[in-house]
């Protein structure tokens, strides 16, 4: 079976790795202060907290955002649940905006339309890599006072008007879980636009506790100003991201070609709808998403041929955890009626994309 997604590990991590378990220190500390230096100087960004997850990194953007009860963020139901969940835990309400129905980005237009006098957050997903509409978002925010969430999950390495995703919007977070672009067994980023809420998000993401200001006696004596979590990263899963960064350029470069390949390979098609290159510009490509005509039937079909390809994620409104915010979502049933995602990884083989290609033209041949 040809996999949708795979874990890259380095045999270069074993020797640090091992370092860092048998150095008697595995908490946060040295590695975790490095690798978010070399974060941030690979984002252009210096204000990086790393975490136990993405989703801690979106429950505490929503905290430094001070998103609470009777308040509403504005989100999109096309995602891992894992972006919505931290909305119900900060107690707010969710309002779903609709998606553009080809690429599944959620639609500025729609988030516009649901912004009310309770609108304190909103929550945009780079699906796939494919970077979202981040200056008409912005805009609109900014009008309103706003704060602006970026789930960027999808999207290590993407760019958006020549910068890297990370430096546009108040926050944005960063999944390292085990399949990403880059993997620390599991973690997460989240990047802060200001200084104030990077120091802020210091704090919360270890109990509320000030771990640099050196206590003249017993640390945990000083005053704890607020509440916070135990969200930090440590040193065993930092290691493996320093390793990983050295690489992440040539993966993600890996994931390009071959989204470039299928775009020239997969023109043309009956049945088959692809994308259009000029708005996947600047995606590192995590998915490669198309829409096909009897997508159920299609997916078996690939399956058959030894092929995974999936929908990866059903829409969150569907689930009995979110029956309360129903909302009517035209676009979003379009595009989740025939959208796809088949392998695009850094471990295709010439031969296997090749493959791929083949056997969809041979279903468009045979089947549609």
């Amino acid at each position: 079976m040809i996999p949708q997604f795979k874990v890259f590990m380095p045999d270069s991590v074993d020797k640090p790795l091992l370092e860092v378990i048998h150095s008697g220190f595995i908490g946060q500390g040295k590695k975790v202060n490095e690798f978010e230096k070399k974060l941030g100087d690979y984002f252009g960004n210096s204000n990086v907290l790393t975490l136990n997850s993405g989703t801690s990194g979106l429950h505490l953007a929503l905290r430094l955002s001070n998103v609470g009860a009777g308040d509403e963020v504005i989100t999109t139901a096309m995602t891992c649940t894992a972006t919505n969940m931290p909305i119900i835990s900060s107690g707010a309400k969710i309002v779903w905006a609709d998606v553009d129905p080809v690429t599944g980005l959620i639609s500025p237009e729609s988030i516009e339309e649901k912004i009310t006098q309770k609108t304190k957050a909103i929550v945009i997903v780079h699906f796939g890599g494919i970077p979202c509409e981040i200056s008409k978002i912005s805009k609109i925010a900014k009008a309103r006072g706003i704060k602006v969430i970026e789930d960027g999950a999808h999207a290590f390495g993407s760019e958006y008007n020549g910068e890297k995703i990370g430096c546009h919007s108040d926050f944005v977070m960063f999944s390292l879980q085990a399949i990403k672009h880059i993997t620390t067994v599991d973690g997460g980023l989240l990047l802060c636009k200001s200084k104030s809420d990077y120091q802020r998000g210091k704090l919360l993401r270890w109990y509320g506790i000030d771990r640099e200001t050196k206590a003249k006696g017993f640390r945990c004596e000083d005053d704890i100003p607020e509440y916070g979590y135990k969200y930090h990263m440590n040193d065993v899963c930092a290691v493996i991201g320093i390793e990983q960064l050295k690489y992440v350029d040539e993966i993600v470069s890996k994931h390009i070609d071959n989204k470039d390949y299928y775009d020239k390979q997969l023109e043309n098609i009956k049945g088959v709808r692809l994308i259009p290159s000029e708005i996947k510009r600047g995606s590192s490509s995590w998915l490669y998403t198309l829409h096909i005509e009897k997508r159920d039937f299609f997916m078996d079909w690939m399956s058959n041929k030894g092929i995974q390809v999936s929908r990866v994620h059903e829409r969150n409104d569907k689930h009995s955890a979110f029956s309360e915010y129903k909302s009517e979502l035209p676009f979003l049933d379009i595009f989740n009626a025939t959208q796809v995602s088949i392998p695009v990884g850094w471990w295709l083989e010439d031969n296997e994309r090749k493959y791929i290609v083949d056997s969809i033209k041979e279903f468009s041949e045979s089947c549609l």
